[in-house]
């Protein structure tokens, strides 16, 4: 998956909120492809709302490996702000694939709920050499078992860990690489 990592006017200097929505639309755009890898591999999703379910697991799985690998570029208050602006953004777009996948609502607070939840599972998990362990992908391939069809879904698991992962951790480290300027500090 190839996804543009680099900014147009490379001079300027970005905010923490403008690098959480450029790297949002990534995190995005690797979530959308690891919900469509699973259903090319003939792994049942129903419907649009169901996909999006998928999708977040996705997002709470990469937003949790972005503060963590973010740990020693960004001081304490910097990662809060820059972890808080992508989850909004996160949120926003959230918000509006599911009023049209499922009409008028709220859905942002229902992805920072489990944006929450989930960093606080994922949390308990090692990520050695800044690579999710065995638990850490286990834990979360069964998070996506759970929002996924019931055809082959023991099989689900498996492939998140074994293909997906490492799939989505390409686009990840040199979206990061890219877009965060190089570490200036070591934490507060």
């Amino acid at each position: 998956m190839r996804v543009k990592t680099k900014w147009n006017l490379r001079n300027r200097e970005r905010s923490l909120s403008e690098t959480a929505g450029a790297l949002a639309f990534i995190l995005w755009r690797i979530a959308q492809q690891g919900t469509l890898n699973l259903e090319n591999e003939g792994f049942q999703t129903d419907t649009h709302a169901q996909r999006l379910d998928v999708i977040a697991e996705f997002l709470a799985f990469l937003v949790h490996l972005v503060d963590r690998l973010t740990a020693e570029q960004l001081t304490r208050v910097q990662r809060q702000e820059f972890i808080t602006a992508l989850a909004q953004h996160l949120a926003d777009t959230m918000q509006e694939n599911r009023s049209d996948a499922q009409g008028k609502g709220e859905y942002r607070q229902s992805l920072i709920i489990r944006l929450n939840e989930r960093a606080a599972d994922y949390a308990g998990f090692d990520c050695p050499e800044n690579e999710p362990g065995f638990a850490f992908r286990r834990y979360f391939g069964e998070n996506v078992r759970a929002v996924m069809g019931e055809r082959d879904n023991k099989w689900i698991a498996d492939q998140v860990m074994d293909i997906e992962v490492p799939e989505a951790l390409k686009p990840l480290k040199k979206a990061l690489s890219d877009l965060l300027p190089p570490a200036e500090h070591q934490g507060e």
